[in-house]
């Protein structure tokens, strides 16, 4: 069926097979981040952020990028996904530099703006780095404010969540709000509830992953009432060792409690993933058909930073 997707890290996704060849091509010696099948290979959760440093450190230019959201979108619209949202960062692409930053986006821009024509279109949410701190948070929302509009359309923050305090970031959030952009946070994957909270009084109306809110029946409540949308990827949170296996993920519970999930697969090559796989396990473990996928779709759809005119696309496609 189509999907839409609203969790997706752009260099998360890049699948082995293109990172072992940009690396060939600039003569990039790797560390030993594969199996031997070819695969990333980590064991928990410091590994995997080791991994996935060496992985995506080959990635240097604007043609790094623009190749690498082509191959990562052309995927995607392999599995059906018609619409999707990639986080991006200044950081990675010019260092926070305004000028260097603008030289990436006009290089990914011109590939999303060709592959919206050929089936999949796509958005992207500037994200600074938590635990790189609030002043260089800054740059970001600098970068992600200047360049609002078209592709770009939302801002978020990732990185290591138990950093800090999330309230150090307002001047960030404040700047992408006044930009127009819709505003989205990593929260309640692996700091608990709480972290949840501070997200939403940053004016977020999503929240990247957000299962720990499980964890509080009030927030569950809240979240429920306010109609705050939760960027869920499963198949990523049990990977990492956050759940033991797809019955035991609260993704049902929380729906079943009346809060707004979607489905979406984070850094897809890493966790041994992909939308046709979440879609499938998440059938297997709840029994799920394909009107309650519809339904999370429509809610995706309702949350999504697009304009107007794509979410009414969008809407009749689910309809």
């Amino acid at each position: 069926m189509k999907k839409t997707e609203l969790h997706l890290h752009l260099e998360g996704a890049a699948p082995p097979g293109f990172i072992r060849g940009l690396a060939a091509e600039k003569r990039i010696a790797l560390p030993p981040i594969f199996d031997r099948l070819g695969n990333y290979d980590y064991s928990g959760f410091a590994d995997f952020l080791r991994v996935y440093e060496a992985a995506t450190g080959v990635l240097r230019t604007p043609r790094d990028y623009a190749r690498l959201l082509a191959e990562v979108l052309e995927r995607s619209a392999g599995e059906g996904v018609i619409y999707t949202e990639l986080f991006v960062s200044p950081e990675f692409c010019g260092g926070g530099d305004l000028s260097a930053w603008r030289d990436y986006l006009a290089a990914m821009t011109e590939v999303a703006d060709r592959l919206r024509t050929q089936g999949i279109d796509s958005r992207a949410i500037v994200t600074c780095i938590r635990h790189f701190g609030p002043d260089r948070a800054k740059a970001s929302a600098i970068c992600a404010a200047e360049t609002a509009g078209d592709w770009i359309t939302g801002f978020g923050m990732g990185g290591a969540e138990t950093f800090g305090r999330a309230i150090d970031y307002e001047w960030s959030f404040h700047c992408a709000r006044e930009a127009g952009l819709g505003l989205t946070c990593h929260a309640g994957e692996w700091a608990g509830p709480d972290s949840i909270r501070q997200a939403l009084a940053l004016g977020c109306t999503r929240i990247g992953h957000g299962v720990r809110a499980i964890e509080d029946p009030a927030l569950v409540r809240d979240l429920a009432e306010r109609q705050i949308v939760l960027e869920v990827c499963p198949g990523s949170n049990i990977a990492l060792g956050l759940y033991p296996d797809w019955t035991a993920h609260p993704i049902a519970r929380l729906a079943d409690a009346g809060v707004r999930v979607t489905v979406s697969t984070d850094d897809p090559p890493f966790f041994h993933t992909s939308m046709r796989h979440e879609y499938n396990r998440l059938a297997d473990a709840f029994g799920w058909g394909d009107e309650d996928f519809a339904q999370m779709n429509r809610w995706a759809i309702e949350a999504a930073f697009c304009d107007p005119a794509t979410r009414d696309w969008l809407r009749k496609e689910f309809a």
